[in-house]
């Protein structure tokens, strides 16, 4: 136990290099997609990783997103993140991070930076790594197309995956996440113009009207089951009657049943207009991080912040999905939001408290030996 006590401690002696490292990793702009800002951010976290973790790193390509794997010798838990984000390159510029009062600013500092500058700092603080996976992927934000069978891989050696996405109000950690699914609804129609023969068209703009209700009809609110068209399109000119349409339905669950009743539903739809013709793409792409995989963790994380000093944290449900929804649907305990205290992801307002980043630090760190010591 007084190996854990001093942690906090340990942790509050690497504040400001937390800080220094928060902002060189804001700095170093990694949008979705962009190769080779990543393979910059890539190189950054490559060299950091490796000096914490006293181990190679493998770099892992999958189609053109690199991917950063330091595989345990023996491995129990695998610390997880991503270090791609939303902003598009350049947006460093017009708003750089900075820090007032306690809070940091910036373009990704709570999803996920300043989670992963925790993360490498509790590997940093750890007595033993030889049974610590970490891995840091870089197309989180769009799905998960290339990780996900290498997060699969590596959640299947380990008995718990630690994942470091941004934390809930208060420092509160995930125990559960709403799943996910997409859709794509393509409408053919015919066209014709509006004025002289309309009735020789098929209103592919009426058919999308149709599914957008159909669709929407597919939610269970008493079930937490959203159902939500989002981005549509129809038409070409304002004289012509619309030969296409597509329709995007984005679709959020507490349950695995639920997602796949909706998918099953989607996949039946069928064309309400004569000679309108409608196929359907997607389909479930994470499911949920469900409870009972998670509050066994829950308990220890509360045992370990009692190890450092700190205030148990709670555990809290997330309409949000991750990679730890991944983890999870394979039945490996897993635990979300361990990362920064802060709030507004996604938004200009994004914001971390980094006098708290040590304290989360060591709460990481403690939680590890514990789950390392059994």
């Amino acid at each position: 136990m007084v190996r854990r006590e001093v942690l906090r401690q340990q942790a509050q002696q690497r504040a400001s290099v937390m800080v220094d490292r928060l902002f060189e990793l804001v700095t170093c702009e990694s949008p979705s997609g962009e190769v080779a800002a990543l393979e910059r951010c890539a190189g950054l976290l490559a060299e950091w990783g490796e000096a914490a973790l006293d181990r190679s790193v493998r770099r892992v390509v999958r189609g053109n997103d690199p991917h950063l794997l330091w595989r345990a010798p023996d491995p129990a838990v695998l610390l997880l993140g991503h270090f791609d984000t939303v902003w598009p390159l350049g947006t460093v510029v017009d708003w750089p991070m900075s820090v007032a009062d306690g809070v940091a600013s910036g373009p990704g500092v709570f999803d996920m930076k300043a989670g992963i500058v925790q993360m490498l700092t509790a590997v940093e603080l750890l007595r033993d790594r030889q049974r610590v996976s970490v891995l840091l992927t870089c197309d989180e934000e769009t799905g998960s197309a290339t990780s996900r069978d290498l997060i699969e891989e590596e959640a299947r050696r380990v008995g718990a995956v630690l994942v470091c996405e941004p934390s809930a109000d208060g420092g509160a950690v995930k125990v559960a996440r709403k799943g996910t699914a997409g859709y794509r609804l393509s409408i053919v129609g015919r066209a014709a113009h509006a004025g002289l023969e309309p009735e020789l068209g098929v209103n592919a703009g009426v058919e999308l009207a149709h599914q957008v209700l159909a669709s929407q009809a597919l939610a269970a609110p008493q079930a937490g089951t959203s159902v939500t068209p989002t981005v549509l399109a129809a038409g070409t000119t304002t004289n012509t009657v619309p030969a296409s349409a597509v329709i995007h339905v984005d679709v959020r669950s507490w349950t695995g049943e639920e997602l796949d009743r909706v998918d099953a539903a989607i996949r039946l739809v069928r064309p309400r207009l004569a000679g309108a013709e409608l196929t359907v793409d997607g389909g479930v792409n994470r499911y949920p991080l469900e409870r009972a995989v998670a509050l066994p963790l829950l308990q220890v994380a509360q045992d370990a912040a009692r190890d450092v000093g700190l205030a148990p944290p709670d555990g809290v449900s997330s309409g949000g999905g991750s990679d730890g929804n991944i983890t999870a649907a394979l039945g490996v305990a897993t635990l979300d939001g361990l990362g920064a205290v802060g709030g507004h992801p996604h938004a200009r307002s994004e914001w971390v408290d980094v006098n708290a980043m040590p304290e989360r630090a060591a709460l990481l760190a403690a939680l590890v030996d514990r789950l390392c010591s059994r």
